[in-house]
C-alpha cells in the first residue's frame, strides 16, 4: 500500500520552460556562448552544475559562476515564468482529499521550489517542500528523496517518486523505493523506460487513476 506520494516539480508540477532556458541562455551569453533557447530544454530536470558540465565542458569553478549567472535572472525574473501543469492542482486535491501525505522532492532549491508552489496557490496540498540547498548540498535527486522521507518518517515500501526525467528514476532507486515516470515532462523518447521506471502514465489524469489503484 502507498501512502506517501514525492512529487518532481519542474516538468511534472509546474511547466518552467521559459524561466529556464531563458536564465542559462543569459548565463552563456555572459560567458561569451550565444544559445537558442530551444538547444537548453535539457536543462529542465538536473542538476544545473552536473548540467553546465555536462552540455559544455565546463569544468566546476566555471560550472560554478554560470550558476551564479544564471540565478542573476532566475531569483528576479525566471523564478516567475512558469505555469502549473494542465490537471494537476485536481490531481492534489483530490489525493490530499484520499489522504496521502504529499511531498516536493527537486533538485531545485527550496529557496525557490516554496515561493513558486506558493505562486500557483499549491503549496497547501503538500507537506513537505524539499530541494537542494542554494551552497550545492543535497543537489543529488537520491538525497533529496532520502532527506524527504527522514523528515515524514515515511516507510519506503509505502513511498513513490513520480517525476519526468531519469534523475527521477534513477535517484528513487538508489533511494530504495518505486517510481512514476510521467511523461508530460522533458524527458526524452525512451529515457523514462531506460532508466527503469516502474510505471509511466501520459497524462495527469491517468497519473490519477493509477495512483489510486495503488491504495
Amino acid at each position: 500500500m502507498i501512502k506517501y506520494l514525492l512529487f518532481d516539480l519542474d516538468g511534472t508540477i509546474t511547466d518552467p520552460k521559459e524561466g529556464i532556458t531563458k536564465s542559462v541562455q543569459y548565463a552563456l551569453s555572459k560567458l561569451g556562448i550565444e544559445e537558442n533557447c530551444e538547444n537548453l530544454l535539457k536543462f529542465i530536470g538536473p542538476p544545473l552544475l552536473n548540467s553546465f558540465m555536462d552540455f559544455y565542458d565546463f569544468d566546476k569553478e566555471k560550472a560554478e559562476l554560470a550558476i551564479k549567472y544564471y540565478r542573476e535572472r532566475y531569483s528576479t525574473i525566471g523564478l516567475f515564468e512558469n505555469s502549473a501543469i494542465e490537471g494537476i492542482e485536481e490531481v492534489l486535491s483530490k489525493l490530499k482529499e484520499a489522504g496521502f501525505v504529499l511531498a516536493i522532492a527537486t533538485s531545485k532549491p527550496t529557496h525557490f521550489a516554496i515561493p513558486i508552489c506558493e505562486k500557483y496557490n499549491l503549496d497547501k496540498y503538500f507537506d513537505l517542500i524539499l530541494g537542494s540547498e542554494l551552497d550545492g548540498t543535497r543537489s543529488k535527486k537520491s538525497e533529496v528523496i532520502l532527506e524527504v522521507l527522514n523528515k515524514l518518517n515515511a516507510i519506503p515500501n509505502e513511498s513513490i517518486m513520480i517525476g519526468d526525467r531519469m534523475h527521477d528514476i534513477i535517484g528513487a532507486k538508489e533511494a530504495g523505493i518505486k517510481s512514476i515516470g510521467v511523461t508530460f515532462g522533458y524527458a526524452e523518447d525512451g529515457e523514462l523506460e531506460e532508466s527503469g521506471a516502474d510505471f509511466i502514465v501520459e497524462s495527469s489524469s491517468e497519473l490519477l487513476s493509477y495512483i489510486f489503484k495503488l491504495i
